[in-house]
Formats: C-alpha cells, structure tokens, sequence
C-alpha cells in the first residue's frame, strides 16, 4: 500500500482554492520537514521523496505505511498508564505529525483528548506547558493587538478564528509556575473595548474570517448573549456556549418530536436551570418555531417556560433578570394564585412535551415530577444535560422506568444503555462537538456575510435528520460523535444552501445540483491521509509552502498550497484579561473544553444555574486553531 494518497477525491473541483487531495508544494527539506507536523509523514516518507527533500540519513531505512504508523503509535499510546499520560502522549504526536494523529481510535480516544481528561491536562497547564500554539492577546497591551494578528497571515490565509478568554481562578495565582496574568480580573468599558479591538482588528486583517466565540467566563456566561447580539448582525460569527448547545439539543428535541408524532409548532417547553446555556437552547428553539410556523418571536417564546433559582421567570424580576432570561420571562398576571416556585407545580400547570435540565442541580427530576410529566404527554422527551454525571438532573435508568418505557433521552454526559423489561434504550449524549463543525464548515466554504437564525435552523434540521432515533425509537435523539465527518457534510450543506437562499453567500460557483454540492464539500474537507509532495525553491514559495504561514503553529482545515490554491486555515486567538486568566491550549490539540468536574464543582459552590456549554467556565482553556473545522474531518 503506497504512504501517499495522489488522487483527486472529486475531479471535478480539484481545481477550487480550498481543494483537499492532489499534490501539494513544498519549500522545506532535510530536518526542517520533519519538524513540520503538518508536511512529516516520518518513516513513511516514499524513496522519491527522501531523494527529492534531503532525508536520506535523517530517517530508519524501512519504509512503512500510515497503517503501519498507526499500529506502532497505538501501541506506545496504550503503554501509558492513566488518562493523562495518554493525553501528553497525544499532544506529542499532534506536535510531530498531525496525519497520524487524526488517523484512528476516535471512539476509543475521545474522553482522552477531550472531556474528561483534557481539563486535568489544561488544569495542569502550566506545568505540561512545552510550546505557545495560537495568539495570545493581553488586555493590558491592546496596542498591540493590530500587530499581534497580523503576523498570521494576509486576508487570503485566515478563513476562522477561534476566539477565548479565561476566568478568574484564585487557587492558580499561587502556583509559582503559573502562566497568566496575576492581575485582578477587568470588566466593564475596558473589557468591552478590549473585546472590539480584537474584533475590530480581526475584521480589517482577515475580512473573509468566520469568528467562533467559545466558553470561559465573559464568552461564555455573563456577556455571552450580549457580546454574541452586538456582533451577529454585523459579522458571521458563533457562540458555541449558547448556539452550540441549543443546536445540539434542539436537534434531540426534533428528533423526539418525530418518535412522538409532534408538531414543533405545538411543543410544550420548559427549561430548568436559565443560564446562558438554557436560554440558548430557548433561543434555538424559539427560533425554529417562529421560522417552522411563521409565528412572531414573542408568540413562539410563548411555548416556553424557563425556570431559574427563583422559580418561573416572571416580569416583575425585572433587573434581576439577564439580557438572555428576558425574552422568556412570563406575564404574571398567568400566574396569580399559582404556584410558581417549585418544579413539580410548573410541571403541572404547563404539562410540557419537552423537560430540560441545565441546572447543576443532582436528582432535581425527581420520581413525581417525572410521572406528573407522563400524565399528560405519551412520549415525553427529557433532556437531564448538567455536567458532570454526578450533577444531572436524573439517572436515564430512572426516567426509563419511571415512564415504564415510554421517555426519550438524551444527557449531557456519556451514559450506558439502558435495559427495562426486556428492550434496550440508547441514551444519547447532546454533545456540542456533532453541531459546530458542519456550522463553521458551512460559514467558510460560503463566505456567508453573515450566520443567521435560518441557518442555524437549517443545520439543526440536517443534524436532526441524521437521528437513529427516526428508524428505531430506541436508539438515540443524536448521532454519536465518531460519525461527526458525515455529520458535518449534511450541516455544511444545510447551512450553505441557506446562506445561497438568503443572499447571503459570496462565494462564486456554489453547485445548485444536491450531488454536486456534496462533491463540492468533501473535496474541501481535510482527511488525515499523506499527499504527495512536490519540491519547489523557496524563492517564490507560498508561505504555506515554506512553513512560514502562522509561525505560531496555526493550522487550517484544508491544505492545497500551491500558487492557485490554497487550504482552509483557522487559528486561535487567546485573551488574557487578568486574575488567572490566560486562555490556554488544551495540551492534546483537540478542540477541548475544561474538566467538567471543576467547572460543575465550582459553579455549584457559587450557585449559578449554568451547565451545558459552559465546559470553559471554571479554567481557562482554549480550542486549538485547527480543531474546530478539523474535526469535522476526522473519519
């Protein structure tokens, strides 16, 4: 079998800038291509290609395969110990080589890379810190921010920046090896101007650039809705914290309706637990019925009831209420002389199709709520998603017997199948990592000039539609995460064909023809498969092609750096605003969030009702720059 994959996966558009397959240029030669993790293939260099770029002497004489790569790598990878040496182990490996990193065992590697292992490798930061890998921006400097970005690329070379900040973190201020700011953290104007000089600066530099805003503390809680409603009617850009986690559970909750024969326009909603990760999956799902029904906002947020600490929001909470909880809050004349403070009462008065948990709140769906919920409705659909599994709203096994077969299920962490009375029930995981790739993936391969409520809608259709719950009502609301390439596919091309309806794409040649535009996706998605590479003198070299483009181990998706073409490249922009601060990458490369334990532990300690989504919230973290589109990519 031949290390290097030469053929074009879709001829037809091997010609595009973003095109995946073919051969691609290369300036580098001798030593400096091995320490290039994107070009090294290592032993599986083929002898033209030792000859052409200086490395005979610099490798073992055997010539070996990618599988034959995977086999060794896999076997010194199941060496290790415990999760965190394997976590190490792989961000070594992302470091050297990053086809073989992305090649196999998604599914047996992928609570290693990311939760729940990464948040002890990005707790563990400072002190496994061995290299920078992405911008790091100080609040404290924002002079140099212009300068700062610019030194990844021109407008042509950045089509997605991953942005984040960090949180105030009093326990790292103490460790001596600590990276971050030891400053207390800033809010207010200086933190609002920050945030637009960034995004100011980012716009001018990379005008084509999708901005994906994720987790920590300001992009993630508090100032997520409003941060997220300044920039969304002006820019394409996402917040994976508030979209992410209503589009992966909206799709659950479509995927349910379908089982239960229910119209969305119907549905009956409450929420339990109104952070920003609840009120972004009200948002997603008001959006969807207003556009579904053609029913106004107002009138579509009527069939939702979001309840926090206080019981049902209600608009006599005026100022206590948040920019996200506002929308939801209910007219309290409905309420007069009804119980509005506790679960089971709410349950009773609205009889809701749909019951979810964001509220770090244990065992909160109790037996009687459970069973008052199943009064009223045949198949109903609960949603316990609060992070850690210690935190959840309920046990699936429970709610399985407690409706005696009847609920459907999804949680917000991995749980076993359920077996009661002889069937098996898939308990689904809502896990954001099925829905932001194909989002982003879609944006990019648009150039949509913005991300809109249409789109959103549209990918969460496609992810809905590719439930195994619709052939089999056992099995679960969303797909498994090591489907996500295919998954991917089927969003980008929602989101697509939408930005095409809505005026909104700018990229020339977009296929109208459903085949087509499935070609036309997959030839610009990455596969972790070596290329042929083809020796060029540095003198007139692509700065790809020279290793030079984003020296601080930025990545893109796609790879194609020849004069005419090009790869999809994202990079990662780190904010540091102080008091522990410093936004940092997960130490394996995958697009990670932080240790949910520590996060629930400590939003449970302060009382704030946020789950879901808010994996960055308790530890600064970061998503590293190739990740987010690249995992769309990983088979």
């Amino acid at each position: 079998m031949s290390p290097t994959t030469n053929e074009t996966k879709q001829p037809k558009f091997g010609h595009l800038p973003l095109s995946t397959s073919g051969p691609e240029e290369c300036a580098l030669t001798g030593a400096a291509l091995l320490g290039s993790p994107y070009f090294n293939k290592g032993s599986a260099f083929p002898s033209e290609e030792r000859e052409a770029f200086k490395l005979y002497g610099l490798l073992p004489p055997n010539m070996q395969t990618l599988e034959q790569q995977v086999e060794r790598a896999y076997q010194q990878y199941s060496s290790r110990t415990d999760a965190l040496a394997k976590n190490t182990f792989m961000t070594s490996m992302k470091e050297q080589n990053e086809v073989l990193y992305y090649k196999d065992h998604l599914k047996e590697m992928f609570s290693i890379i990311y939760t729940p292992t990464e948040g002890d490798a990005i707790q563990n930061f400072s002190r496994l810190f061995r290299k920078p890998e992405g911008c790091f921006l100080n609040i404290f400097d924002q002079d140099r921010i212009y300068d700062n970005l610019a030194q990844w690329g021109t407008a042509a070379d950045i089509d997605y920046i991953v942005v984040t900040d960090g949180e105030e973190n009093h326990q790292l201020l103490s460790d001596e090896l600590y990276l971050g700011l030891r400053r207390p953290r800033v809010r207010g104007k200086e933190y609002d101007d920050f945030v637009d000089t960034f995004v100011q600066s980012a716009r001018k530099l990379y005008p084509k650039a999708y901005i994906h805003f994720t987790g920590s503390e300001d992009f993630g809680l508090s100032n997520a809705r409003r941060i997220l409603d300044k920039y969304s009617p002006k820019i394409p850009c996402f917040n994976d914290d508030v979209q992410g986690t209503g589009c992966i559970t909206l799709a659950a909750i479509m995927a349910g309706l379908y089982v239960s024969k229910l119209k969305l326009s119907n549905m009956r909603l409450v929420v339990f637990g109104s952070g920003s990760a609840g009120t972004g999956i009200a948002d997603q799902v008001r959006d969807a019925i207003a556009t579904e029904s053609g029913k106004s906002d107002e009138e579509a947020a009527e069939q939702i009831w979001c309840v926090d600490k206080p019981g049902l929001l209600l608009r006599s909470q005026g100022g206590d209420l948040t920019q996200g909880q506002r929308p939801f809050a209910r007219d309290d004349k409905e309420w007069e002389g009804k119980e509005d403070k506790d679960l089971l009462s709410i349950i009773k008065e609205t009889k809701p199709h749909v019951l979810i948990g964001t509220s770090t709140k244990p065992r909160s769906f109790t037996k009687e709520v459970v069973e008052e919920m199943a009064k009223h409705v045949e198949r109903p659909i609960i949603l316990p998603l609060s992070n850690p599994t210690r935190l959840h709203e309920a046990d699936p096994k429970d709610l399985i017997k407690w409706t005696d077969g009847k609920a459907l299920v999804a949680t917000g962490s991995p749980f076993p199948p359920v077996k009661y009375n002889g069937n098996e029930y898939e308990i689904a995981e809502c896990n954001n990592s099925c829905a932001f790739p194909g989002i982003g993936l879609g944006a990019v391969l648009s150039r949509t000039r913005l991300l809109t409520k249409a789109q959103l809608v549209a990918a969460v259709k496609a992810l809905a539609a590719q439930s195994p719950a619709l052939r089999d009502p056992n099995k679960g609301l969303v797909p498994n995460v090591i489907d996500v390439r295919e998954i991917s596919v089927q969003i980008a091309k929602a989101v697509i064909r939408t930005a095409v309806a809505e005026g909104l794409a700018t990229e020339k040649g977009i296929p109208d023809d459903e085949a087509e535009l499935d070609d036309w996706v997959r030839e610009q998605m990455w596969e972790p498969k070596y290329r042929p590479l083809v020796k060029i003198e540095r003198k007139g070299a692509s700065s790809f092609a020279k290793g030079e483009a984003g020296i601080g181990r930025t990545k893109r998706e796609a790879r194609a750096s020849t004069s005419s073409t090009r790869k999809m490249r994202s990079f990662l922009i780190t904010t540091a605003v102080g008091a522990a601060a410093l936004a940092i990458r997960g130490v394996s490369g995958a697009a990670v969030p932080v240790d949910a334990d520590q996060r629930d532990a400590a939003i449970a300690e302060r009382g704030d009702s946020t789950s879901l989504g808010q994996r960055e919230a308790y530890l600064p973290s970061i998503l590293t720059s190739d990740e987010v589109v690249k995992r769309a990519a990983v088979a």
